[in-house]
């Protein structure tokens, strides 16, 4: 079956929904319009499909003869951030840009609809493509779960868009290979005073500057060298004028880990540095701990028929690449926990990096992703020498 030439077939209609959708992004939970732009897509081909609440869909194409079920993934939304590419298509919402690439993987996904129900009836098994939101704030893959969309799925593979690889190029690696994402608030709590009378007060600001180095220690002194594990204080407030001992701060951070085991311990430990800090300088801690998205963890075996299919779709075989573990989190980590999983990264050449306001995907990179969605699901469906 020859994928690849199926998949630049449809590559003017992957190319025009793809730019539609990059017109209109849309942030995490409100992707109301492009959710019935991929349900018309649907419609059109004849794919039964269950929308999510509040949005996101997923589709189910049975095939001719009974067998295993593989979902293709695709995120659907996009970023809060001011489009500056200035290419002919470029957002028409303010403030917010498809710079991570969701709108290519919607339309990717799309493109494999079209080209998979071409080969519908000897299909053994069924395919369901999941269009899922919310991945930027990392809610998407939990409501998807908890709205039964990963039931009955043995298999799901995703891909995700990748500026500065060259183009058409395919990432992958066997076990972890994104980070746990955390996100924390510590709200330290003193006793504002006169700035000219400190001891009247309890100084928020002093504590929380204390916290955010206290907190460091955690990746130097407390794990192990060799151990994975960033922590970032990205934000600091306290205080409201310069003469005033503050009596409030408030901290907001991330936390990134590969170590599953670290990964739900790190909430305690937080906690702990917040509040002995805090009380080594009278003052209280508030820890929230967001635990935003799990340790991506790649089924071995899953890789490597990846691996295979996209030796079969490339334009040249230097192209399927070993990928490098990222501190980057993706939300599709939490289907890795539930289903055997394959995740890879597609090459779409370009200057700026993914979530910049000036990152621009070569659209000649489509065609690789459709077929690699395609030829997985075949593969895994009715075998790889089929």
């Amino acid at each position: 079956m020859d994928f690849r030439a199926m998949a630049e077939a449809v590559q003017p209609e992957v190319v025009a929904f793809r730019r539609d959708l990059h017109e209109h992004p849309e942030a995490s939970f409100q992707e109301f319009r492009t959710t019935e732009q991929i349900a018309k897509e649907m419609d059109k081909l004849g794919i039964p499909y269950r929308r999510f609440e509040p949005t996101g869909l997923i589709a189910e194409i049975k095939g001719g003869k009974p067998g295993k079920t593989i979902a293709l993934r695709a995120d659907i939304d996009a970023l809060s951030i001011t489009e500056k590419t200035g290419l002919p298509f470029a957002s028409k919402n303010d403030g917010f840009m498809h710079a991570c690439g969701h709108d290519t993987h919607a339309a990717m996904l799309v493109g494999a609809a079209k080209v998979l129900m071409q080969v519908k009836d000897q299909l053994c098994g069924t395919v369901k493509l999941l269009f899922q939101p919310a991945e930027e704030i990392g809610r998407g893959a939990k409501a998807v779960i908890q709205q039964h969309g990963l039931d009955g799925v043995d298999f799901i593979f995703g891909i995700h868009i990748g500026s500065q690889m060259d183009v058409g190029s395919v990432a992958m690696m066997a076990g972890a290979s994104a980070a746990a994402a955390d996100r924390f608030t510590i709200k330290v709590t003193g006793k504002a005073s006169h700035g000219a009378r400190p001891e009247a007060g309890i100084d928020a600001t002093v504590a929380a500057a204390a916290l955010v180095m206290n907190l460091q220690p955690i990746v130097s002194r407390e794990v192990a060298a060799a151990t994975q594990l960033v922590v970032t204080v990205g934000s600091l407030h306290s205080g409201s004028r310069f003469n005033i001992v503050s009596g409030e701060a408030v901290l907001e951070g991330t936390i990134r880990s590969y170590d599953v085991d670290l990964h739900h311990q790190l909430p305690g430990i937080v906690e702990r540095v917040a509040k002995n800090t805090a009380a080594a300088y009278r003052c209280e801690a508030e820890v929230e701990y967001d635990m935003l998205t799990e340790v991506l963890v790649n089924d071995p075996d899953a890789i490597d028929l990846v691996r295979k299919a996209a030796g079969k779709v490339v334009s040249d075989p230097a192209q399927v690449l070993q990928a490098q573990p990222g501190m980057g989190g993706e939300d599709f980590s939490e289907y890795t926990v539930l289903a055997k999983a394959a995740f890879a990264r597609l090459g779409a050449g370009g200057e700026y990096p993914n979530h910049s306001d000036y990152v621009v995907f070569d659209e000649d990179s489509f065609p690789t992703g459709v077929a690699l969605h395609c030829q997985v699901a075949w593969d895994f469906l009715n075998g790889e020498n089929n």
